[in-house]
């Protein structure tokens, strides 16, 4: 997997400061994306061990909300197995102390179950990751810079620890319109 950035003290892809991680490689190609070069999967840098430890000792001081990852898009078969050791030592490591986000461009309970299109071996497991979901397509005719932490009104802020237990999508209420 490549990546095309890391941003520190980033405070606009979720709450607080936080460390976001954007990977590259993304097949749903969405009119007015705001990072296109992140389509190809050779844009960037290789992530490396280097590089997740370098976002590990990143969420070390105790002013660092948690890690965000978009993209590109991290749910990207090819991107999920790179991913996963990450998150499974930030939950190791932090102990739920730093929240975990990711952006995808496909549709939890369409793409994202078992028998969806972007559904693999580590799915689920990188799911359970997860503190929040913000899924769906970005649509340029749907754009509302008004609200929070997404592009376009058709996107869902989702509590996966909640959508996981309750089998079905469940919003975070806060950021719900």
């Amino acid at each position: 997997m490549n990546y095309s950035v890391i941003k520190e003290f980033d405070i606009a892809n979720g709450p607080g400061c936080r460390t976001t991680l954007f990977v590259s490689g993304c097949r749903n190609h969405c009119e007015g994306c705001f990072q296109p070069e992140t389509w190809s999967f050779s844009y960037g840098q290789p992530f490396d061990d280097q590089t997740q430890q370098y976002i590990l000792d990143s969420l070390e001081p105790d002013y660092v909300s948690g890690l965000t990852l978009l993209g590109g898009d991290p749910f990207e078969e090819e991107n999920q197995e790179a991913l996963l050791p990450l998150l499974e030592q930030i939950a190791q490591r932090y102990g739920g102390k730093k929240s975990i986000w990711a952006y995808t461009g496909y549709i939890f309970d369409r793409d994202l179950i078992p028998g969806g299109g972007k559904h693999t071996v580590v799915t689920d497991r990188m799911l359970a990751c997860l503190d929040v979901l913000v899924d769906g397509p970005f649509i340029l005719a749907k754009k509302n810079i008004m609200l929070a932490f997404r592009g376009s009104s058709n996107q869902r802020i989702l509590d996966m620890r909640r959508t996981l237990e309750e089998k079905a999508p469940v919003w975070v209420e806060e950021y719900r319109e």
